[in-house]
């Protein structure tokens, strides 16, 4: 398959970007990975981007012992260059979750920081802490008066970003809800997936709706079906603890590979507002055919070898129940049950120590219904396939059929397609520093609201039964495989077959 690497003159460009006002990030759990890894790096890219009000600062808090300065030395390590004007905007307070006391200090800090600041009561508390704090932490906000219900004006600005897992069953979540709710009003709670602020998945928007060519042809008359990947090489990463209690289903496919479906196949909003949008998200996850435990593949890998080394089995893993039944793979398909998708297959996998990385969206349509080149030994010719890539590399491809120079008939697949780094010749900004900033700014489009988080929970909690009573099957593959045999009967048996993981 030949590659067109394409040449785009940038013309009527629309650029939108609202920068922060001035605002206070607290982050609970600030002493932990999360926070080093991936939320002080965004915030320094957009510093690094002048989208931050000179007005911001940051309280970390923890458990850990940490001075200012000692804060701002993990500050510098994360960033990993000397950025004194961005670093002493961030302080650290030390406290349990569950005290009181802690809070009381964390409202005087407050107070004093933001007349330092100039701040009116603009305060954004990130919980980046294990999921059972959640309503703690909610609830002792509350008690401090540092939350804000909605007819409180004068904290209207205070929102709350909280990290996935939004609870692990519809039970659970719906009394994670019913807590935090008494705290925050559902116009200031920001669940984040960070698979949502990512460039490919938002430009799914554009490329659907602000393009007359797709839609028309974006439905059952001309999509044969799609496929959902999200492929990792890597293992579990020092997460057994947590990971062995949730497993793929919960870990991905209940929140990043519905939310990627939902953008596929949702109805056009009326407008580009947060509700609107995912008011059609949700409309969608309802028109799901409801799910069955025999409709999914689940399976664990065992030792293999990936990249050349040797690595060991899920069940070897530090923190994992040597007993283990949880899945480090998913797949299934998925039928949509409304105008627009009926029949129309979705396949979704996921999986841990495959082959390689790669997460993508690719939607096939169907063949051509007549070759007029059977004289040639073309009798069936190939579908085209418009693949949306989201890892390792952002970008876009077009699968389509051309003739090739030279002989009266020669015919190839041609592949168009572009990186957004290469492309663009930037770098490709972080999911969280895109999900950040439209917290500063107020937006809730890329954050999920309850009601899409409850139609999730309530198709999953039949198979998340069935599988506690041990009534499926737990199927094994061997790390850096491609596929395996049972996973691929699953579409095999429609007369398709999976894309090639390694194929990005």
């Amino acid at each position: 398959m030949q590659k067109i690497e394409p040449k785009v003159t940038q013309m009527d460009i629309v650029c939108a970007e609202i920068p922060a006002s001035p605002v206070a990030l607290v982050v609970f759990g600030a002493s932990g990975d999360l926070t080093k890894r991936k939320l002080i790096p965004a915030l320094f890219e957009l510093y690094q981007r002048e989208l931050l009000s000179e007005n911001f600062y940051v309280i970390g808090c923890g458990r850990r012992q940490l001075s200012d300065k000692q804060f701002r030395k993990v500050v510098t390590e994360a960033i990993g260059t000397e950025a004194d004007e961005f670093s002493k905007k961030f302080h650290f307070e030390t406290g349990g979750y569950d005290e009181p006391d802690f809070y009381k200090r964390l409202t005087n800090r407050l107070e004093q920081l933001n007349k330092q600041y100039s701040i009116d009561n603009n305060v954004i508390f990130y919980l980046s802490v294990p999921p059972a704090l959640y309503p703690v932490i909610a609830e002792q906000l509350g008690s401090a008066g540092l939350t804000c219900p909605k007819d409180n004006t004068q904290k209207e600005n205070v929102r709350l970003i909280i990290e996935k897992p939004f609870g692990r069953d519809l039970q659970s979540a719906a009394e994670l809800n019913s807590i935090i709710t008494k705290c925050f009003d559902e116009s200031q709670i920001y669940r984040i997936d960070h698979y949502l602020g990512k460039e490919t998945v938002q430009n799914i928007m554009i490329l659907r709706f602000a393009n007359a060519i797709y839609e028309p042809i974006w439905n059952r008359d001309y999509i044969d079906h799609v496929q959902i990947t999200i492929a990792e090489s890597v293992g579990i990463e020092h997460r057994g603890g947590y990971y062995d209690k949730s497993g793929a289903l919960r870990d991905m496919f209940q929140n990043h590979m519905l939310q990627m479906l939902a953008l596929v196949a949702m109805e056009p909003p009326s407008s580009f507002e947060a509700n609107c949008i995912r008011d059609e998200k949700v409309k969608l996850l309802k028109s799901l055919r409801p799910f069955e435990p025999s409709d999914f593949i689940r399976a664990q890998y065992t030792n293999g070898v990936i990249d050349g080394e040797n690595v060991s089995s899920y069940l070897e893993e530090e923190g994992v129940a040597p007993d283990s039944q949880t899945e480090t793979y998913i797949a299934t398909k998925i039928l949509v049950d409304n105008w627009r998708w009926q029949d129309v297959p979705f396949y979704v996998r996921t999986g841990k120590r495959l082959g390689a990385k790669n997460t993508n969206i690719a939607i096939t349509f169907k063949k051509v219904p007549h070759s007029m080149f059977a004289s040639f030994g073309l009798d069936e010719l190939p579908s085209n396939i418009l693949v949306l890539q989201i890892q390792p590399q952002e970008g876009i491809s077009f699968q389509f059929q051309a003739k090739r120079p030279g002989s009266k008939m020669c015919m190839g697949t041609l592949d168009m397609h572009f990186h957004y780094s290469e492309l663009f010749d930037v770098k490709m900004p972080e999911a969280y520093s895109r999900l950040l900033l439209d917290a500063m700014t107020g937006d809730q489009t890329l954050f999920n609201r309850y009601d899409s988080l409850e139609t999730a929970w309530k198709l999953l909690d039949p198979v998340l039964a069935d599988w506690q009573n041990n009534n499926s099957t737990l199927y094994k593959y061997p790390a850096g495989a491609e596929s395996f045999a049972e996973a691929d009967k699953l579409i095999e048996s429609d007369g398709r077959n999976w894309r090639a993981i390694a194929n990005h």
